[in-house]
């Protein structure tokens, strides 16, 4: 049986003055008349009813969640109290999860992903589960064949081909290449990820993966013992009045860890799947041209925009369009208006948005974050 957790917690700083702590990334229709999140969970419809799917975000974001996502059950929407990264999430819903289903298959993904061609994706993930069930131990992610030399992704070196026992030409179950990863690569400098990108071995490190619940736990219980101890604590109140009070004061006192440093990275059997499907994680503004296109002039607008010897421009405003943006001379710069903000930034410098959140949060400025 399939369960499902999308992760839904992060800030998407990189989308400012758009994404808000009140309404990140994830929250917003960027490319589409539905939110990320809610295509997300579009995406799960035949692989896992909305019973078997729970969404993880801060306490903050939970309500706003919920009313994203009314065809799930309340209690589906999982309200962290604070920021721990991905490793206690996953460990606490795979808890959750192994108490309902013992045997209970997990599939993890985040939540600000664009994939488009579902059939494909989802053929993937069937083939995820079936390499899981041939080995119960195993843990499955997907690999993206990378288009240009990234340094704001993870990658993952594949090693040999993994074929199921029964594979044939007929198994529904094979969509695409499966191998067992040699290693996993930090977000590497510029010449290194060129060279990844020429070795033809190297893939983007999607942060999707498929693993029996029961796998994942007995890693964590192994790599990080008092979390697992303190989620074990959590879990025990599930169904308790003090757990809001159990969670708040438990969770708190973990470590924040990534899935990958606590487990991923020092798993044995761990087998990554070439991704049949096309994937974008929309992590900036630039990610948006790809979404969206660009004109003749190579500028992606959103919004009323008149242009004047500009070009490679990202114009984005976020109202009713009735305010006209008028741009001269500019080159491969990135504009965005909101109702109560303006960015005019170089598209080299984006990253630099995380820099000013941080200052708007030492300013105090809590209207604009």
């Amino acid at each position: 049986m399939l369960y499902a957790l999308i992760m839904a917690g992060g800030s998407g700083t990189r989308f400012w003055p758009v994404s808000r702590d009140a309404q990140p990334k994830q929250l917003l229709n960027l490319v589409g008349e539905r939110s990320l999140l809610q295509d997300t969970v579009d995406r799960l419809a035949g692989l896992a009813t909305p019973s078997r799917i729970i969404v993880a975000t801060s306490a903050a974001l939970a309500e706003t969640v919920r009313e994203q996502l009314p065809e799930l059950p309340p209690q589906a929407i999982l309200g962290e109290p604070c920021k721990r990264d991905t490793a206690p999430c996953i460990g606490l819903v795979a808890m959750l999860i192994a108490r309902q289903s013992p045997e209970g298959t997990m599939l993890v993904l985040p939540s600000d992903h664009v994939i488009t061609d579902i059939p494909s994706f989802q053929a993937a993930v069937q083939q995820a589960v079936a390499l899981v069930e041939d080995s119960p131990g195993r843990l499955v992610t997907f690999g993206i064949k990378p288009t240009y030399a990234a340094e704001s992704f993870g990658y993952l070196e594949r090693d040999d081909v993994v074929e199921r026992p029964t594979q044939s030409e007929e198994d529904q179950n094979i969509v695409a290449h499966a191998y067992r990863v040699k290693k996993f690569r930090e977000k590497p400098k510029a010449d290194v990820a060129e060279e990844y990108l020429a070795a033809g071995t190297f893939y983007w490190n999607s942060g999707i993966f498929v693993w029996k619940a029961k796998t994942i736990l007995d890693a964590l219980q192994e790599r990080v013992p008092e979390a697992y101890a303190a989620l074990t604590r959590i879990t025990a109140a599930a169904d308790g009045p003090d757990f809001e009070a159990v969670f708040a004061k438990e969770f708190a006192a973990i470590k924040g860890i990534s899935i990958d440093y606590a487990v991923m990275e020092h798993a044995k059997d761990v087998v990554m799947i070439e991704a049949p499907f096309d994937w974008d994680d929309l992590g900036s503004w630039q990610a948006l041209a790809r979404q969206r296109g660009e004109d003749e002039s190579g500028n992606t607008v959103v919004g009323s925009h008149l242009g004047l010897n500009t070009s490679g421009t990202i114009i984005y405003d976020s109202g009713d369009h009735s305010h006209l943006i008028v741009t001269v001379g500019l080159e491969d710069l990135i504009v965005v208006r909101t109702h109560d903000a303006t960015l005019v930034a170089h598209k080299k410098d984006e990253e630099k948005l995380r820099e000013v959140v941080k200052m708007l949060h030492e300013q105090g400025r809590r209207q604009h974050l």
